[in-house]
């Protein structure tokens, strides 16, 4: 079987291909799991890379859960309820943990439908763009379930609060032309220019200084959850830094000198 991840480098732009579309890139799977933090981490810690973008294998992005290992080993089992917890806390909310630490920016190429905690993982990426063919459901609440990978924290942050209700209770699906209309995506491209048009958006991305596109999605983040005041601190011992960094020094040059700037990373 191959590798549930597949990793590229193309220049500064880091490529993710979920790699199993017998079970629709489903990532519940330990070994899938596994493999998706490792590739998060790998490119973060390589300072190379400037951006990633995320994508699926065959026609699927990602169908969440595998159903039927679900059923076999937790639904059918007697698996106690501190075991379920566990196999949680130990499996796929390894994921999103993985996703809050990663420095780098990440776009999500959705080439069609994410389900479930697919379309939870979508949400887990800091940019989003969608196929034609591509559908999101919150589909959770039909199986029974709820979000157990963090969507009820990532959705509202995405498409606000009434509207993720919405899509959580009832688990209706919603076309790429919704997803737009709602916010969930930021645009939507023909199927066949999809990676096209998310490795362009990185290579824009990736052709600015990388340590403040890190340090400015840190702070994005970081004004989620903090009052003004505490983000404009923060915020002003990250100007100090980067202010002292050789790339900001030669964006100020090829400004003036009305030349292409050349960034190094330093």
């Amino acid at each position: 079987m191959s590798a549930p991840v597949r990793y590229e480098r193309r220049e500064h732009v880091g490529i993710l291909r979920l790699d199993r579309p017998e079970t629709r890139n489903a990532i519940t799977e330990p070994d899938m799991v596994a493999a998706l933090v490792s590739a998060l981490e790998r490119a973060d810690a390589d300072p190379e890379v400037r951006a990633l973008v995320l994508t699926g294998n065959g026609p699927a992005f990602c169908s969440g859960g595998n159903i039927k290992r679900l059923r076999e080993e937790i639904t059918d089992s007697d698996l106690p309820p501190a075991g379920i917890e566990a196999f949680y806390r130990e499996g796929i909310q390894r994921i999103p943990l993985a996703f809050e630490r990663l420095e780098v920016p990440v776009i999500a190429a959705v080439n069609g439908p994410a389900i479930g905690a697919g379309c939870d993982l979508a949400c887990m990426c800091d940019i989003r763009i969608a196929a034609e063919s591509a559908r999101f459901a919150e589909s959770f609440v039909r199986l029974g379930l709820i979000p157990g990978d963090g969507g009820a924290w990532f959705l509202p942050r995405v498409v606000g609060m009434s509207k993720a209700c919405e899509l959580t209770f009832t688990g209706d699906p919603v076309d790429a032309a919704e997803a737009l209309a709602i916010g969930l995506v930021s645009r939507v491209v023909p199927d066949e220019r999809l990676l096209e048009e998310a490795l362009d958006l990185a290579r824009r991305i990736a052709a600015n200084p990388p340590r403040a596109v890190r340090m400015a999605k840190r702070l994005l983040r970081e004004g989620q959850r903090l009052p003004l005041a505490s983000l404009l601190e923060l915020s002003a011992a990250y100007q100090a830094i980067v202010q002292r960094t050789e790339d900001h020094r030669e964006a100020i040059a090829a400004l003036f000198e009305k030349r292409p700037p050349r960034f190094t990373g330093r």
